[in-house]
């Protein structure tokens, strides 16, 4: 069962849509599931001014994307490196056992992002 906040997040995702360049944009997938995550990051002074995402998904894989963005907004590059599964279980009121590789495909978004 999944916990409100995720069902919330994948109801009504927030970010959800692309971002015209100069942002950024990286793909990452989990190919034991097919998950797939297109991330976009515009930055302004080293902060993320804005984050969007497209993903296509099982309902975790999108509640932790939306979830994702709301937590990258703001965040300097030093912090995104900060990122891992754990904050992204925590947004979203906890994961099942099944469903943790959504967190960690956004910790693998954001570390390609990262360079």
């Amino acid at each position: 069962m999944h916990s409100e906040r995720l069902l919330d997040h994948f109801r009504n995702p927030r970010n959800a849509g692309e971002l015209p360049l100069p942002a950024l944009k990286v793909d990452v997938s989990n190919p034991a599931c097919g998950d797939m995550l297109r991330l976009f990051a515009r930055f302004e002074n080293d902060r993320v001014a804005e984050a969007r995402f497209q993903t296509r998904g099982c309902t975790a894989s999108i509640a932790a994307s939306s979830a994702l963005t709301e937590w990258m907004t703001g965040k300097s590059r030093a912090e995104l490196k900060t990122l891992t599964a754990a904050v992204i279980e925590e947004a979203l009121g906890g994961l099942e056992p099944a469903s943790k590789h959504a967190a960690v495909l956004c910790v693998d978004g954001v570390r390609k992002m990262l360079g």
